[in-house]
C-alpha cells in the first residue's frame, strides 16, 4: 500500500470517527429531553429548546474553528474541536441547574458546529478523486452511525445511569484525538497553499455571494429534512404519541438509523456515477411516498418499516453533501465554506424541534402532522434547488488542484 493510500485511509477513518462521536453526543439529547425536563422542572417544549440551542450555535462554531483551520490548518483544529465537545457534553451531565445546563448545550453546539467542516475538507482534499461518492456517504453516515450509538447506549445504559450518566459517557470520543495525533497527516491541499498570499474571506465571499446564499438556503431545507424526521421521533412520537416501551423505541431507532447508514452510502456512490444533483433529486422524492406509513401508521413494525426507508432517503440525500459542498466551495476558504453554509442552514432550521413539538402539543400530543408536514414540503424544496441547481462533480482538490510553484529564472 502506498503512502498517500495510507495517509487518505488513515484520513477518511479519523473523520468518520470524528462525526460518529459528535453526532453519539449530540442525538444523547434527544433520547433524554423529556428525562431533563422532570429532573429541572419544565415542560417538553421548554426542555427541546436545549436542542434549538445547539443546532443555534453550531453555525458560529463553523465559522470560528473553520477559519483556524484555514490559518493553522485542518489537523490541529479537528483534534482541538473533539477535545472541546467531548468536554462539554462531560460538564452537560453535571449541570446543577437549568439555566447551566442551557448555556452547556449552546457551548456544545460551538464545538460541534466546527467538526463536520473541518473534518470534510480535511478528507476531500486528501482522498483520491475516484474515491469522492463512497466516501462522502461513509462521511456522513457518521451521523446515523452516532446516532445508532446513541440509541445502544440509550437502551442498554440509560436505565442504569440515567440521562447525566449518558453525558458522561459522551466525553469518551475525546480519545480519538490520540489516533489523531499519531496517524492523520495535514491536508496536502492545505500546506502547499501556505506558499501564496491568503485572501481574506470576506473578499472570497462577495465575489461567491450568488453560491453562499444558494448553499445557505439549500442546507436550511437539508436540515429541515434530517432533524424534521429525527429529533421529535422516538420520544414525542413514539413514546408519548404512542405509548411504545423502552425496548420497541430501541429496536425501531436503531432499525432506522441501520437504513440512514446503508442510504447514505448507497446515495453517495451512485452520485459518483450518476452525478450529485440526480443522486439527491432522486432520494428526495423517493421519500415523499414513505410518508404516510413514516408518519401515520400504528402498528410497531409499520413505523419501523417507514422509518427505515424515510432515513434511507433522507441521509441518502444526505451522503451526498460532504463532497458536493467541497466541490463547489472557493478553495480559499474550503476548511470555512463547507461548514458554514451547512451550519448555517442549522441555525436557521434549528427551531424545529420547538416548532414540531408545539404543533403536536396543538394536536393533543399527536406528532404524525407535524413529521409529516415538515418532511414533505424540505423533500419537494431539495428536489427543485438541488435540480435547478449547480454541481462542480469533476473539479479537482488536493494536491492535483494547486498548481506548482512558478521558478524565478
Amino acid at each position: 500500500m502506498s503512502e498517500d493510500i495510507r495517509n487518505a485511509r488513515n484520513v477518511v477513518v479519523a473523520a468518520y470517527l470524528g462525526w460518529t462521536l459528535d453526532a453519539f453526543d449530540f442525538f444523547i439529547m434527544i433520547f433524554v429531553f423529556d428525562d431533563v425536563a422532570k429532573t429541572f422542572g419544565v415542560g417538553l417544549t421548554t426542555a427541546s429548546f436545549a436542542i434549538t440551542l445547539t443546532l443555534l450555535m453550531r453555525a458560529f462554531g463553523a465559522y470560528f474553528f473553520g477559519r483556524l483551520a484555514d490559518r493553522y490548518g485542518r489537523r490541529p483544529v479537528m483534534m482541538a474541536n473533539i477535545l472541546c465537545f467531548s468536554a462539554l457534553e462531560l460538564l452537560s451531565g453535571l449541570a446543577p441547574t437549568l439555566l447551566a445546563f442551557m448555556v452547556l448545550r449552546a457551548l456544545f453546539g460551538l464545538a460541534m458546529g466546527g467538526e463536520w467542516g473541518v473534518g470534510s475538507s480535511l478528507t476531500m482534499e486528501t482522498i483520491p478523486a475516484r474515491w469522492r461518492g463512497w466516501v462522502s456517504g461513509l462521511l456522513q453516515a457518521g451521523y446515523p452511525s452516532g446516532y445508532l450509538l446513541a440509541t445502544l447506549a440509550y437502551g442498554i445504559l440509560g436505565p442504569h445511569v440515567g440521562w447525566r450518566g449518558l453525558f458522561m459517557v459522551g466525553a469518551i470520543p475525546a480519545l480519538l484525538v490520540v489516533y489523531i495525533r499519531r496517524n492523520v497527516p495535514e491536508s496536502p491541499d492545505w500546506t502547499l497553499r501556505q506558499q501564496r498570499p491568503r485572501t481574506p474571506v470576506m473578499e472570497v465571499l462577495r465575489k461567491n455571494i450568488g453560491l453562499t446564499v444558494y448553499a445557505v438556503i439549500l442546507m436550511m431545507a437539508f436540515n429541515f429534512f434530517s432533524h424534521g424526521t429525527q429529533d421529535i421521533y422516538p420520544k414525542a412520537f413514539l413514546k408519548v404519541q404512542h405509548g411504545f416501551s423502552h425496548d420497541t423505541i430501541t429496536i425501531i431507532a436503531i432499525t432506522y438509523n441501520i437504513g440512514a447508514m446503508l442510504g447514505g452510502v448507497s446515495f453517495g456512490a451512485i452520485s459518483q456515477v450518476i452525478g450529485r444533483r440526480k443522486a439527491i433529486v432522486i432520494a428526495a422524492v423517493l421519500a415523499l411516498p414513505i410518508i404516510p406509513l413514516w408518519a401515520f401508521s400504528s402498528s410497531p413494525w409499520l413505523l419501523g418499516l417507514g422509518a427505515f426507508l424515510m432515513q434511507f432517503m433522507v441521509q441518502g440525500a444526505w451522503g451526498v453533501i460532504p463532497a458536493h459542498l467541497n466541490e463547489l466551495s472557493p478553495s480559499e476558504i474550503r476548511g470555512t465554506f463547507p461548514g458554514v453554509v451547512y451550519q448555517m442552514g442549522n441555525f436557521l432550521a434549528s427551531y424545529n424541534a420547538t416548532l414540531q413539538t408545539a404543533i403536536g402539543a396543538r394536536f393533543h400530543h399527536n406528532y404524525s402532522y407535524a413529521l409529516a408536514g415538515v418532511a414533505g414540503v424540505v423533500a419537494v424544496m431539495i428536489a427543485l434547488l438541488v435540480g435547478f441547481g449547480i454541481e462542480n462533480k469533476d473539479v479537482k482538490l488536493g494536491v492535483e488542484a494547486v498548481p506548482e510553484p512558478r521558478r524565478v529564472a
